[in-house]
Order: C-alpha cells, then sequence, then structure tokens
C-alpha cells in the first residue's frame, strides 16, 4: 500500500470532486435499493387489491426513485471521472517534473522501450486506482450500511444475513484472491516492460537487421516475448473472471439464503408475507455494490506495482537544490583526480584524471577512439554526478546542471532533430531569433537550405555532414561564455571544417573553447592540446611542445600523416 502514497497525496488536492462523487454514488446506490424494494413490495401489495391511492402513491414513489437514481448516476460518473483524470493529469505533471533532472543519465540505467512503457503504460493505469480501487469500497460499505439498517426494522436475521454477505463478497472473497494476484501482476506488468523493449528496438534497428539479414531472427524474439506475455496476460484473466464468477455465486446463494429464511419468517408468523418480494428484491440489488469488488485485486495490484515501477525511475535519486550560478565571462574548468564508471558498470573509463582548462583558452582533447574524451566532456556538463570537476571555483556538485546548460554552446557526437522545418529545429537554440539571423547562421557552415525545408524525425533526409553543420548552426544563433564540442566536425569535410572552426573561434574570442577531436590536423592554432589513453590524460601542452617533446602526440600525427597523404589532409 505504501506504493500507492504518493497518488493519494495527489488525490488530496481533488477533495471536493472526491467527496461529491461518493455523495452521489450512495444516493444513486440507495435510490437503486429503494426503486427495486418498492417495485418488490407494489407487486404483493397490488396482489390484495389495495385502495387506488395506495397504488398511486407507491407508483409516484417509483417515479421519484428512478429519476433520482439516473440524476445520482450521472452527476457520480461526471464527478468521479473529472477528478480521476484531473488526478492523471497532475500524475503525469510531478513525474515529468522528477523525471526530468534525472535526464540524461536515465538512459543508462534504463533501456528506451522499457522506460516508454513506465512513462505511458505504467501511468496510464494508474488511472484506476480511485475508480476501481478506493472508491468501490467506500460505496460498498456505505450502501450496505443503509440498507441493513433499512432491513433491520422488517428483520433482524435477514439484516445479519446480509451483513455476513457484505464480508464475503466485500472483503473476504477479493482479499483472498488479492493475495493470490500479487504474483500474477507482477509478471504480467515485467512481460510488457520485455515486449514494449523488443518493439521499440526493432523499429530503431529495422534497418540494420534487414541488412544483415537478422530480420527474421529479431522477429521470432519479439513473438516469443510476445507469446510469453499474452500467456501471462490470459491466465491473469481466466484469474480476474474465476474471482468475478465466485463472488456472483456468493451474491446468489446470499440470494436464496435470504428467501429462504424470509418464507421460514412469513411460514412462522414473524414477517408478514407482503414483505417477502421486498427484502428479496432489496438483496438481489444491493449486491451490484459487490460487483466492482470482484476485479479491485486485479487493478490495485496493477496500481500498486505501476506506482512502484514508476518511483524505481525517481526515487532512486534525490533531486538536490542548486544556489543560483552565473557565469559573468568565462569560465575556468578543472578536473582533479577524477575517476568514473558508468551506472551499473565495473570499468572505469575514466582514471585519476586532473587537467585544467584555462579561462578564455581554446583546448583541443585529443586521443584514440575510446580514450575517454567524450566523457570529460560529459562530466564537465554534470550530465553524470561526479566529485573532482570545479567550474569557475564553484565545485560542480553545487552546480544546477540546467542552469550551466544554460549558459553553455553544446555540440555533441549524436545531435536530434525534431520533425519539422529548419527554422523550427533552429529555433531550439533561440526562440526569438529573426529568418536574418539565422539565415546568416546557415551559411556560416555552409547549408544552403531555407528555413521552410521540411527536417524528417531525426534527421533521415539529412546526411551526417549536414546534421553536424545544422547543430553548429545553432550554437551560432546565441552567445556564450563556454563552448563544449564533441567531435563537431567529423563528417565535414577539411576545407568546410576549417572554415567553420575560422567562424567559431571568430565568436568565440572571448569564450572557453573545449573541442573534441580525432583530427590533428589545423591545431596549431589551440591554446593547449590535452592527449587521452585508455582513460588518463598523458599529456598537456601547447602544439609546439608536444611536437618537440616528440611522445603521445608526435605518436599519433605521424601515424596519421602515414595513412593519408598532404593532399588528403588538405581535403
Amino acid at each position: 500500500m505504501k506504493e500507492l502514497m504518493g497518488i493519494f497525496r495527489l488525490m488530496l488536492h481533488q477533495k471536493r470532486d472526491i467527496v461529491l462523487s461518493i455523495v452521489f454514488g450512495v444516493l444513486a446506490g440507495v435510490t437503486a435499493v429503494g426503486l427495486f424494494a418498492a417495485s418488490g413490495f407494489l407487486i404483493s401489495k397490488a396482489a390484495l387489491l389495495p385502495p387506488i391511492q395506495t397504488l398511486a402513491v407507491l407508483i409516484a414513489l417509483q417515479k421519484i426513485s428512478s429519476l433520482t437514481r439516473a440524476v445520482s448516476r450521472y452527476a457520480e460518473r461526471y464527478y468521479s471521472h473529472r477528478a480521476t483524470f484531473t488526478i492523471l493529469s497532475d500524475l503525469r505533471t510531478t513525474f515529468y517534473k522528477r523525471l526530468e533532472p534525472l535526464a540524461p543519465g536515465i538512459f543508462a540505467k534504463y533501456r528506451s522501450g522499457d522506460l516508454l512503457a513506465r512513462i505511458v503504460g505504467d501511468v496510464e493505469s494508474l488511472q484506476n486506482t480511485f475508480l476501481r480501487v478506493v472508491y468501490p469500497p467506500i460505496i460498498l460499505v456505505l450502501v450496505f450500511l443503509c440498507t441493513i439498517f433499512f432491513v433491520s426494522f422488517f428483520s433482524l436475521s435477514v439484516a445479519l444475513v446480509l451483513v455476513f454477505g457484505l464480508l464475503l463478497t466485500g472483503f473476504i472473497i477479493p482479499g483472498w484472491f488479492a493475495y493470490r494476484e500479487q504474483r500474477f501482476a507482477r509478471t504480467v506488468r515485467a512481460r510488457r516492460g520485455e515486449l514494449s523493449t523488443e518493439v521499440t528496438e526493432l523499429f530503431q534497428g529495422y534497418r540494420d537487421l534487414k541488412i544483415y539479414q537478422q530480420l527474421g531472427n529479431k522477429e521470432t524474439e519479439l513473438n516469443e516475448v510476445a507469446a510469453r506475455y499474452v500467456a501471462e496476460e490470459r491466465r491473469n484473466g481466466l484469474h480476474a473472471v474465476s474471482n468475478l464468477a465466485l463472488n456472483t455465486l456468493a451474491t446468489l446463494v446470499i440470494s436464496w439464503l435470504v428467501l429462504g429464511l424470509g418464507a421460514y419468517l412469513v411460514a412462522d408468523g414473524q414477517l408478514d408475507g407482503v414483505f417477502l418480494a421486498l427484502l428479496v428484491m432489496t438483496s438481489l440489488t444491493v449486491f451490484e455494490n459487490a460487483a466492482p469488488m470482484a476485479i479491485l485485486p486485479g487493478f490495485f495490484e496493477d496500481s500498486r506495482h505501476a506506482a512502484r515501477r514508476l518511483d524505481d525511475v525517481v526515487t532512486d535519486e534525490v533531486i538536490p537544490t542548486y544556489p543560483s550560478f552565473q557565469l559573468d565571462a568565462a569560465p575556468t574548468l578543472t578536473a582533479t583526480d577524477v575517476t568514473f564508471a558508468f551506472p551499473g558498470e565495473v570499468r572505469p573509463v575514466l582514471r585519476n584524471v586532473s587537467v585544467t582548462f584555462p579561462r578564455g583558452s581554446k583546448t583541443a582533447i585529443v586521443g584514440a577512439s575510446g580514450s575517454g574524451k567524450s566523457t570529460l566532456l560529459q562530466l564537465l556538463l554534470r550530465m553524470y554526478p561526479v566529485d573532482g570537476i570545479m567550474i569557475d571555483g564553484v565545485r560542480g556538485a553545487e552546480i544546477d546542471p540546467e542552469a550551466l546548460w544554460r549558459q553553455t554552446n553544446v555540440v555533441l557526437q549524436q545531435n536530434h532533430f525534431f520533425y519539422g522545418t529548419i527554422r523550427e529545429n533552429l529555433q531550439l537554440a533561440h526562440e526569438e531569433a529573426t529568418d536574418e539571423t539565422m539565415e546568416l547562421a546557415l551559411r556560416q557552415v555552409d547549408l544552403t537550405f531555407s528555413l521552410a525545408d521540411k527536417v524528417l524525425e531525426k534527421g533521415e533526409n539529412l546526411s551526417g555532414g549536414e546534421k553536424q553543420r545544422l547543430a553548429l548552426a545553432r550554437i551560432f544563433l546565441r552567445e556564450a561564455p563556454l563552448y563544449l564540442l564533441d567531435e563537431p566536425t567529423s563528417s565535414v569535410d577539411a576545407l568546410t571544417e576549417q572554415m567553420i572552426l575560422r567562424q567559431l573561434f571568430a565568436r568565440a574570442t572571448d569564450a572557453t573553447v573545449l573541442l573534441v577531436s580525432h583530427r590533428l590536423a589545423g591545431l596549431e592554432q589551440m591554446d593547449q592540446i590535452v592527449v587521452m589513453e585508455q582513460g588518463q590524460v598523458i599529456e598537456v601542452g601547447t602544439y609546439d611542445e608536444l611536437m618537440n617533446r616528440q611522445g603521445a602526440f608526435y605518436a599519433l600525427k605521424q601515424v596519421e600523416q602515414s595513412v593519408f597523404t598532404p593532399d588528403q589532409l588538405a581535403r
């Protein structure tokens, strides 16, 4: 139950609608019982040929009860569903606010398909918490108490039978099935997450699977996962149906007991026979409120496990509060004895890294693939929490990542582009940028696009070089004292690369610039070069210093020159 405490707190925000839905729900249940009880009494009384005035009064009461029941039922549905949808909206907003600060590190912990299943499916499942878990027991108890009080005026023994029926159909049978339901719901939700993950991977990797002739194998795996999920759903469905069938059987048996006991009381002279039909109709009607209790265990476990899966995503991390952070000028960045491994991995990506990037300097970080260059850049961006990072004299742990990102121009290896136009994708960096400013940014990165040109999802209609240049055009739209660039021109030819870098350095004259690059040509203009190897910084210096030292950077330069001719490097 503790998993649902957050949902219960959100319910308190809608207490007015919840109270009104309960009031009208009880009124609808009581009037339904009264309507059918009066029907039974009317039939019995009519057989005795009473005065016409008596029948007229009973018929009028029937009409009033019918009208009251219809209005109450409508109001109950209106207020209960409005409360439910508002609670669901609050839940989505609250969960997103808790999830947003965890990005992008959250993707190192959860696969995208599983995360999508939690965000969409599990949140959607929690809409049943009020309507199917909290609401039915309240209505059941209140309507039964009113009915039992009413029946006690006619027969205490029949009232006691209804009390037994309330306990049996409202609590004992649902409680037993709720105990058995625990293992079913957990398995079904896990299978659903597996299926969502496999489907997501199939769609995202469809092209590669097709090229390497592995689509059939992946489809087979997906079918196996789907079959396991369907089997669990079928077993869970049978469990729910058996619960409903047993509950219905119990209500029927109780109604037969009321009929038998009432007939005995009439024969024994303890009950007027005209009230027998009233008691039987009352019993049959009041147990309609017990029907939702049959499906309550399934919804309870479904809601509980959905809440737990959502909490697993956002409660493991403590969202700290940060003091305000403002970069008034180009900052100095320092990494001191930084060691880092990705979440869930033992092998460290960085080991004892210590390096300083002075204020306003232009630094290139070079090294072989897998040496830790991009990871160091991500740590400086505060994408992952780590000790040893200082930005402008402030410990990284004390800096709000969003405040840092707002004041930093960033180009990563993988840049996302949304379905829309070139204009809309550029406005992500600067919403108020004019068309003239955006067109100038496109020219500075040698792109001939029109602002109205379409961009497909993930930039599928753009080449690798065009994606990188469009990402660079974004940062040309805003001023920032810090530039962190991860292979921003790796897919661009050398001449265009040099032109873009000249434009970049002209804009970032007074800024601190960190450039991760696997190309060693054109680094002569950098203030310093940091050479990394196997997660460690092995050399730091200017281009001339490193070449004269004839160490790791010199060796990399010799390899590059032996692989590419001067003409190839120029191109």
